[in-house]
């Protein structure tokens, strides 16, 4: 029997093999604006974002005095607490009477008035929002809806007067029957003081980090 003799040529895959090696698939850059990469195939691919620069840097927080800075984070476990329990009434109080909660649709968003956003609620809207989880027929919020909160990271960032501003960052776990969603961002708050003394939000800002991914229902509540 004789051996077959191996050849180390390249297959011949037809006449259009040399003309297949000889186009541009996505290895060679582009110039100008052409797009490039990932995104010359799918051009709905969002490009890489641009690292922050050295100006976007988070500050230090304040070495604020043992008392604010523990009544402070008190008050972000409280609402944290609060939401878990669905005790939206008494979350609702911890804002002031002008209190806005505010979730924009991107990081860069500097305002709320002519500009899309997640939820943009003052107190009414709140009352709204809650009357309508809170109805017996609210689907969304059946049993097996639970909500999870952890808040870390708190860092007061200025005390101005009555006026202090606060950020941190979150992660919530939700559970909706047999699924599992998880939402985590930053939490900016600016508090101020009622009559009594206590702190109340006046503005709360959250930006979800993952607030453009894909979700099979919208958000219901606050996170």
């Amino acid at each position: 029997m004789t051996a077959r003799k191996t050849s180390s040529a390249i297959p011949d895959a037809g006449p259009d093999f040399e003309h297949l090696l000889a186009q541009d698939v996505v290895i060679e850059g582009g110039t100008g604006d052409a797009p490039t990469g990932a995104q010359a195939l799918a051009p709905d691919h969002s490009p890489r974002a641009p690292l922050p620069s050295a100006t976007e840097l988070p500050r230090a927080g304040l070495v604020a005095g043992n008392d604010l800075q523990r009544e402070v984070e008190q008050l972000l476990y409280l609402q944290a607490e609060l939401l878990d329990r669905k005790l939206w009434q008494a979350w609702m109080d911890l804002f002031d009477e002008r209190g806005i909660y505010w979730m924009p649709a991107a990081p860069e968003q500097t305002e709320w008035e002519g500009s899309p956003s997640i939820f943009a609620e003052d107190k009414l809207m709140m009352e709204i929002r809650k009357g309508r989880v809170s109805h017996p027929n609210a689907w969304s919020q059946a049993p097996m809806w639970e909500t999870n909160h952890i808040v870390g990271n708190v860092a007061i960032e200025s005390v101005d007067g009555g006026t202090v501003q606060v950020r941190s960052r979150f992660h919530m776990m939700e559970l909706r029957r047999d699924a599992v969603r998880h939402f985590g961002g930053t939490y900016r708050h600016t508090l101020g003081r009622d009559a009594g003394g206590a702190l109340r939000i006046v503005l709360q800002r959250v930006d979800l980090f993952n607030g453009q991914a894909p979700f099979d229902y919208v958000l219901q509540i606050w996170v």
